[in-house]
């Protein structure tokens, strides 16, 4: 039984995750050892040194070559990487990590605390925006000696346990980065990390080679000999790709949803949503709350009525994902379903606009422009609100348009998605809360939504202890954003990954494919 960190009762005495903790999913068959996986990538990736890029293909494939001290299971529980046990002291203030004993570095330089102490309190303080947030809650990092680390906290803050992933605190090598200039670093066209995979060649364009790491710290892994990750520029071309046998593994993503189905009705061909619980990407229209009709809560409840998410997630989403409840994802810490709810009811849609007085002014509705998946699903909301007698005016952008307009707040609805990280503090509160209300960016309070007693609970269930002081603000806060409906929620997405069924063990922690390789077999 995997042990979750802070549970009150067990904070009294010492919270050991002991090293009989195992790796995050039991295997069910026995591994073999050998061949080579090939995998797209879409898009190419700008770098591989995962300290210093962070989107999304990046860590698709650097988190192969790098590692954090912990792993996350499907339920978001700590499970051992680099960390095989932690303790934390009474308070919540004090976080005693114990590394594991014989990792090296791909370079074969030993791996100890003090790689530790250089990538959080130095080289990610400078190269990581998003994890600085959170590093501003630790008051020191220290050394105890080479397998022990602490972290000592200004205050309780409840999601410090969740911000160990390998793409939010990457361990990088003391040794190589300390006192250069980080970005430029040359060893970063050749990256080095403690992971299971090793780099071997870039052909720009065409493909990336990772090759087994034969020191790992993990006895008889890898199984995998290669990695070969294809860039593959166009969806139909990769869809053919792995028709004709050249890739085993699609990630989610990589094609057209309408060619999800044929793909997966191949021979041995097999599809999971599996993979994005610490992500949780949770998608939603933004709702101009500054003029118009939108300004009125009615008026946004009506439009949740309207909108038919279960018919989008069975047709256009192939079935996988879920309807969400509001703000928080039912796989992130803390979600409560103790709200009001929105099924599909045109009669009470209608009903609400009446109430209010609507008088048909036409809104802008702003698809997201990545692709033929989202474009349809932006046709079926505008078919369910004109159904209720709201007028729609599609506008098309590209990308750079869709930014520009979500800057400027020029729109009335708008599609989106974000990730949730494990944690509302981490992936909610920047959605919700007034101070995030600021021109210029697509991913803060779009939508100008402004309520102090929503800031004062985030603010305090942030830093609240223990766990239990946290779920009461946060399911307080999910009543009332629910009830006022600042955007309006669609669906708790899953990407779907298509691979080959001989494929074994390819998703079994809460980041998936982006969880590196470890544990993936081919059974041939």
């Amino acid at each position: 039984m995997l042990k979750r960190f802070c549970r009150p009762a067990a904070l009294a005495a010492v919270l050991t995750a002991a090293t009989a903790l195992t790796a995050p999913a039991a295997l069910a068959e026995e591994p073999k050892s050998g061949g080579v996986m090939n995998v797209v990538i879409q898009p190419e990736p700008p770098g591989l040194m995962l300290g210093v890029t962070q989107n999304g293909p990046t860590q698709m494939v650097a988190g192969n070559i790098y590692e954090s001290l912990l792993r996350y299971d499907t339920d978001l529980n700590p499970v051992p990487s680099l960390a095989t046990a932690w303790e934390v002291n009474d308070d919540g203030t004090v976080y005693t990590f114990t590394l594991k004993e014989g990792v090296t570095w791909h370079d074969g330089e030993p791996f100890t605390a003090a790689d530790v102490v250089f990538s959080a309190d130095v080289f990610l303080r400078e190269t990581h925006p998003r994890l600085r947030v959170s590093l501003e809650h630790i008051e020191s990092i220290e050394a105890l000696d080479d397998t022990t680390v602490r972290f000592t906290l200004k205050q309780p803050f409840g999601p410090f346990m969740g911000i160990f992933e390998v793409g939010t605190m990457p361990m990088v090598p003391k040794h190589i980065y300390e006192g250069t200039d980080f970005k430029n670093n040359p060893a970063n066209n050749t990256p080095i990390g403690t992971g299971p995979f090793k780099f071997e060649e870039w052909e720009r364009g065409s493909y990336i080679r990772l090759v087994k790491n034969e020191d790992y710290h993990v006895e008889g892994q890898p199984y995998l000999d290669e990695i070969y990750w294809h860039v593959i520029p166009d969806a139909a071309s990769r869809a053919v790709a792995y028709e004709t046998g050249k890739v085993d593994v699609l990630p989610g993503g990589s094609v057209e949803n309408f060619d999800v189905q044929r793909l997966v009705d191949l021979e041995n061909s097999c599809v999971t949503g599996k993979g994005w619980e610490y992500f949780a990407p949770h998608a939603w229209l933004w709702v101009n709350n500054r003029e118009g009709p939108m300004a009125d809560k009615r008026f946004r409840q009506a439009i949740m009525y309207a909108l038919d998410r279960d018919f989008a997630k069975e047709v256009i989403w192939n079935g996988l994902g879920a309807v969400p409840t509001g703000p928080v994802s039912s796989k992130t810490r803390f979600y409560d379903d103790d709200v009001r709810q929105f099924p599909h009811d045109p009669d009470k849609a209608r009903a609400l606009l009446e109430e209010m007085g609507y008088d048909g002014t036409e809104i802008r509705l702003l698809p997201l422009p990545y692709g033929e998946t989202w474009q349809r699903w932006a046709e079926a909301v505008r078919q369910n609100l004109q159904e209720v007698g709201i007028e729609v005016e599609m506008v098309a952008t590209d990308v750079a348009g869709w930014n520009q307009k979500l800057n400027e707040w020029d729109y009335d609805l708008a599609f989106t998605y974000l990730y949730q990280y494990g944690d509302p503090a981490l992936g909610v509160a920047r959605t919700y809360i007034s101070s995030n209300i600021a021109k210029g960016s697509p991913w803060n309070n779009v939508q100008g939504y402004a309520n102090e007693e929503i800031d004062r609970l985030f603010t305090e269930a942030a830093v609240a202890f223990p766990d239990e002081a946290r779920q009461s603000l946060y399911t307080e806060m999910q009543q009332i954003l629910a009830e006022e409906i600042p955007v309006a929620w669609l669906l708790e997405i899953e990407f779907p990954t298509i691979y080959r069924c001989d494929v074994k063990d390819l998703v079994d922690t809460a980041i998936g494919v982006n969880d590196g390789f470890v544990d993936a077999w081919l059974d041939r």
